[in-house]
């Protein structure tokens, strides 16, 4: 037999019986896991004789993620940035940050379905001081507008439907704006959830993660203001808005002490996802409106990119 013919490797692919194919991959899939094994634990042998070679190791060692990955923004907030304070100090979000309790009125589309109704009633659990108004045909959204700033409203939500199904989310900020409006995917009830747990009427913790742009900052205020700033920690409740390639993550959950040192979380649900689809400023005006960012599907020249 010719060297050729020795060292020639067979590839599973090459085999024609499924039953033998199978029988090498899982043989080569074994043996290259004993190598990794091995050579895994020689390194830890080596690293534990000299330390110095794991910290190397490990400053080489950067994992590729979405964050380090993306692309370069110049609308990403710096840590500490001076001039983004300043203007948040001032912007029409500041005083519910410093101590304005927040009234809120949702609303959905005319003669709203049963799984929105159901999604509504679930949210006025969520936002301390929510207020739910059915909404007939007669009341246009410009007249709900009206009757939320005569009334001292902070903020309007609406849902919307399609086939009875709930689709979008539009959240109007007041006296003056602005506007979001948000495509509503993922809606998941807290009854749908195995082994969920049960609300209070507790102020909860809010959690906003990975709004670093001018954009998502304006969003991530818009979500907050949405909630008293005076979290009641003996609820041990916490709600989160998870931001992740301008994917908006909704949960809810509690604390759940097991024992003095360990801290589990349980869901209590709603779940749902959303999608910027545009931003206007001050109220909802669909004719005549001034948007501050809208989405264009050409906008999405790369993965890496990310708006929020």
């Amino acid at each position: 037999m010719s060297d050729n013919h020795r060292s020639h490797t067979i590839l599973p692919s090459e085999i024609k019986n499924k039953h033998k194919r199978e029988e090498v991959r899982l043989k080569q899939r074994k043996a290259k896991a004993k190598a990794n094994l091995k050579r895994r634990i020689e390194r830890k042998k080596e690293e534990q004789e000299n330390p110095e070679l794991r910290e190397a190791r490990l400053r080489e060692n950067i994992p590729a993620t979405q964050e380090n990955t993306r692309e370069f923004d110049e609308a990403i907030v710096q840590e500490a940035d001076e001039e983004v304070v300043q203007e948040e100090e001032a912007d029409e979000f500041a005083q519910y940050f410093n101590g304005q309790a927040p009234k809120v009125l949702i609303t959905t589309t005319p003669n709203a379905g049963k799984k929105t109704v159901s999604f509504v009633k679930e949210l006025v659990s969520v936002i301390p001081n929510l207020e739910y108004v059915k909404r007939s045909k007669a009341f246009a959204l410009q007249k709900i507008i009206e009757f939320c700033r005569n009334r001292e409203y902070t903020d309007l939500i609406v849902i919307s439907e399609d086939h009875k199904e709930p689709t979008h989310l539009t959240l109007v900020h007041l006296p003056e704006g602005p506007t979001a409006h948000f495509r509503l995917t993922r809606v998941k009830g807290g009854r749908d959830i195995s082994g969920h747990g049960r609300s209070t009427s507790h102020y909860p913790e809010l959690i906003l993660n990975r709004f670093s742009t001018r954009l998502g900052h304006t969003i991530g205020r818009m979500f907050a203001a949405l909630f008293p700033q005076v979290p009641e920690f003996q609820g041990r409740q916490a709600v989160t808005f998870h931001n992740q390639r301008d994917y908006i993550f909704f949960r809810r959950h509690r604390y759940v002490f097991r024992s003095g040192e360990k801290v589990d979380l349980q869901e209590i649900g709603p779940r749902f996802t959303l999608k910027l689809r545009w931003l206007q400023k001050g109220l909802y005006d669909p004719t005549s409106g001034e948007y501050e960012w809208i989405y264009k599907a050409d906008l999405e020249t790369s993965r890496r990119r990310v708006f929020l």
